[in-house]
């Protein structure tokens, strides 16, 4: 059904490519008169060339446009955080779609979005999509048996946190799996750029699984809680939902070595693994890698 002018459409966009949107989202998009693109919480495997200093007039852009055949605005972290209530605004007057990556409701950001939108008396349309959150299942592991998702975010010389280990040391007593949301630094400015106000960005960086156990094991051998250690056998995921995506299981140490090859990248700490998840979990060992 046909919804009525003045509404917030958040469209979630799937994993892939442009064709991962819905049907429902693509006819939605063709009829609104501005469409905004959210870049920076994930990227489409499409737009990892994406030139984010031209302003995100990149592959990803380019690809979508032509397919949606309508223009599109990139909304990096600064317009999605400072200008979110005109974008809201905006859809007082006309249908505006708002794109996602995965699905909406993936980040924390989009589901505030939608709450500003309501309190502002703007309607809300909703189109959900496939997101890493559900796909993760595809390494073979339940998702009922998954706890609660943590961020690993780059370390830097003055900063390093672990939050997460103390999530994962949750997960693993209860026996429950631990998806690990790996960062992504797009748009970014150096310390002194942003002190001199110079509107100069660093290049994209997408952490890699081979970072994320590094940083990890790191914090074990600070902790020493044994939560985990070199041998506890994970699974490596890459490029989830494209034509090219590699799922690799071995033990940490096995994983630093191993090139999962290009962005995006997702990590699982296994918990307690059923016969039946162990069996599909083993057909990605190191050594059986190259099975679909």
């Amino acid at each position: 059904t046909h919804i009525a002018t003045m509404v917030l459409h958040l469209v979630g966009l799937g994993l892939g490519d442009e064709k991962d949107i819905t049907v429902k989202g693509l006819e939605t998009i063709r009829r609104c008169t501005k469409i905004y693109l959210e870049a920076y919480t994930s990227i489409l495997g499409v737009g990892l060339s994406m030139d984010t200093e031209g302003g995100g007039k990149g592959l990803a852009k380019e690809r979508l446009e032509a397919y949606y055949g309508h223009e599109i605005i990139v909304a990096d972290r600064e317009m999605v955080e400072g200008a979110a209530e005109s974008i809201i605004e905006e859809a007082r007057t006309a249908e505006v779609a708002f794109l996602v990556v995965g699905d909406p409701y993936g980040a924390t950001t989009h589901a505030d979005i939608a709450l500003r939108a309501r309190q502002m008396g703007v309607e809300v349309n909703v189109i959900h999509n496939a997101s890493i959150m559900n796909a993760v299942a595809c390494c073979g592991l339940q998702l009922y048996t998954f706890g609660q998702a943590v961020s690993i975010v780059f370390f830097t010389d003055e900063w390093k946190p672990d939050s997460f280990y103390d999530k994962i040391k949750v997960n693993r007593q209860a026996g429950l799996h631990t998806l690990c949301l790996l960062d992504i630094k797009v748009k970014e400015q150096s310390i002194e750029n942003m002190a001199r106000g110079r509107a100069i960005f660093e290049p994209p960086r997408f952490m890699t699984i081979n970072q994320c156990v590094e940083q990890l094991l790191y914090i074990e051998d600070l902790r020493k809680e044994q939560v985990y250690a070199e041998d506890t056998v994970c699974v490596g995921l890459a490029r989830i939902g494209q034509s090219n995506q590699r799922i690799v299981s071995g033990t940490m140490k096995e994983l630093l070595d191993v090139d999962f090859g290009g962005p995006l990248h997702s990590f699982v700490i296994p918990g307690e693994v059923h016969f039946m998840e162990k069996e599909y979990l083993d057909s990605f060992r190191i050594q059986n890698k190259d099975q679909p």
